[in-house]
């Protein structure tokens, strides 16, 4: 089947009314959570080759947030689907304001092979409590992810429904020439950027979930063994490829090296002295993000790791001393297990740094004096922040997850996701009795004095 045809299969089915009932989502929601329970095994293989994802990882880090989302999602479908009442001014009454939740219609899900059934099953869930049809376009970079999304989604929905298509660039081009309904982008800011000038010749609404270079404040009132612990643990899990992941450090000039001691500590206490070996450290999706990564090595300033294995595509988790704030290290958004470190004296040259650069996706603060932090998240813009920890934002089912500027538009997770995927109608409705003749023409001196007054 071709990709028009399957954009007007699904279309039909979505302009037959097949998917907007309650029962039907409500449906669709527990076949989704059955063939996802079904390929569990297959899932932890495919994570485990793709991406060398251990069990532990692979659950805490992507299976059990699928689970807990469609739990959360099936459990307050009913409410989410319900009119909102509004209020209704004095001069609309007698009648009633209300908000409808509609579907957009037919739904692209285009996702990353970083976090590869996270990606693709999350906003999935959303966009099918919404009432919409879905494609999935996983990446090509994670291929046997890839085939086991393909066989979950062809286990759980007909095509009409919900389709799963692999392919690479040329395919993205394809659906993006299509008379998209809504298209939810996951990638890098290249990729978004090409994703909305597309989008824009038809005018399809979009999210885009991107990236960047997000940083990390160490203050001098910090308990520095726990702070470097929940650093690598957000900075180094999947080896630092997450969109989130601390990029680059901002520590008091007076903490640096009591902070380098923690963690090369934290490190080995994960990891082991020699992380090459460990058969639970992931590996690097595939030789050219390993060569990219090795390129950004430095010769010198590697206060810990800075090892590589070729045949194995894996990195030591490496830190970075950087004496220049225009080092190489600090250019772009790293993607991978190096951790650059810089220093400052007082508070505003590290927020002053911040303020220098994009806005990115995630802000971290660690400090327990309230007047620093509350310094740092007003004046520096985020998608999300977490204070005096990492990444742990992201996995809160109550709290929207989106980007600000480059680093994206538009939130998703939980009720945000069936947000995102819904149309929200506002309808005013009233009766034919009562009227108010002020509002008609003719007007005059006199009427539009009672406007006045009334309005």
């Amino acid at each position: 089947m071709s990709v028009t045809q399957l954009v007007a299969q699904q279309r039909q089915f979505f302009m037959q009314q097949h998917t907007k009932p309650y029962a039907f989502r409500a449906e669709a929601l527990k076949r989704l959570a059955e063939a996802f329970a079904h390929h569990e095994a297959d899932c932890y293989a495919a994570l485990a080759h793709d991406l060398n994802k251990s069990e532990s990882e692979a659950y805490m880090s992507e299976m059990a947030l699928i689970q807990s989302e469609l739990a959360f999602v099936r459990r307050r479908l009913a409410k989410w689907m319900r009119p909102k009442r509004l209020p209704t001014p004095l001069s609309h009454q007698p009648g009633r304001s209300r908000q409808l939740f509609e579907p957009y219609g037919v739904v692209l899900i285009m996702a990353p092979w970083n976090y590869p059934l996270l990606l693709n099953l999350s906003p999935l869930i959303g966009a099918l409590a919404a009432g919409n049809c879905c494609i999935l376009k996983p990446s090509p970079d994670a291929p046997a992810t890839s085939a086991v999304l393909q066989k979950i989604i062809e286990r759980a929905f007909p095509p009409e429904h919900v389709a799963c298509i692999e392919g690479g660039i040329p395919l993205s081009n394809a659906l993006m020439a299509e008379p998209l309904d809504y298209v939810f982008f996951t990638g890098g800011e290249a990729g978004g950027k090409a994703i909305l000038r597309q989008a824009a010749e038809r005018l399809i609404p979009v999210t885009l979930e991107l990236g960047g270079k997000s940083p990390c404040i160490v203050d001098t009132e910090v308990d520095l063994k726990v702070t470097a612990r929940r650093i690598v643990f957000g900075k180094w899990l999947n080896a630092g490829q997450t969109c989130v992941a601390p990029d680059y450090l901002l520590v008091a000039k007076s903490q640096h090296s009591a902070l380098m001691a923690e963690l090369e500590a934290a490190i080995i206490e994960a990891y082991g002295p020699e992380p090459l070996a460990n058969p639970d450290y992931p590996k690097i999706i595939n030789q050219r993000h390993f060569d990219r990564l090795t390129a950004l090595l430095p010769e010198v300033g590697i206060v810990h790791g800075g090892h590589s294995q070729a045949d194995a595509l894996k990195i030591a988790p490496t830190v970075v001393d950087v004496r220049q704030a225009d080092s190489a290290l600090m250019a772009d958004e790293i993607f991978g297990p190096i951790l650059p470190v810089l220093t400052y004296n007082h508070l505003d040259e590290a927020i002053a740094q911040i303020q220098s650069r994009p806005k990115p996706l995630a802000l971290y603060v660690f400090s327990s004096d309230q007047d620093v932090v509350d310094r740092v998240l007003s004046q520096c813009s985020s998608g999300g922040a977490c204070v005096n920890d990492t990444i742990m934002h992201l996995a809160n089912i109550h709290l929207p997850f989106g980007g600000v500027g480059p680093s994206g538009m538009g939130h998703y997770h939980g009720h945000s996701s069936f947000l995102t995927f819904s149309h929200q109608k506002s309808l005013y409705q009233r009766g034919f009795r009562f009227e108010l003749p002020l509002r008609f023409a003719p007007f005059s001196a006199s009427k539009l004095k009672w406007l006045k007054r009334f309005l």
